[in-house]
């Protein structure tokens, strides 16, 4: 038996001035692949990471959705979770 699973991770500086946005994926608690988009692709974390990482970079358009997250995931949804996030601080 195992676990799979995603997170779509946001990380905002100074409002929305600079974003940052994760998508990673773990496999029984263990981070193996992600996007950073701070880098632009797909990067292995493990050696479990690699053939999904070089299958994933190899898709342009989907690299091009993931560069894009940083504005249609997380600037778009700011004012949503601003007033839980920022406020309580």
């Amino acid at each position: 038996r195992f676990l799979e699973y995603s997170t779509g991770e946001c990380y905002f500086f100074n409002g929305t001035e600079r974003v940052r946005f994760l998508d990673r994926y773990f496999h029984n608690q263990e981070e193996f692949v992600r996007f950073d988009s701070d880098v632009g692709e797909y990067r292995a974390v493990t050696e479990l990471g690699r053939p999904a990482a070089e299958h994933w970079n190899s898709q342009k358009d989907l690299l091009e959705r993931r560069r894009a997250e940083v504005d249609t995931y997380c600037r778009h949804n700011y004012g949503a979770v601003e007033s839980f996030t920022v406020q309580r601080r």
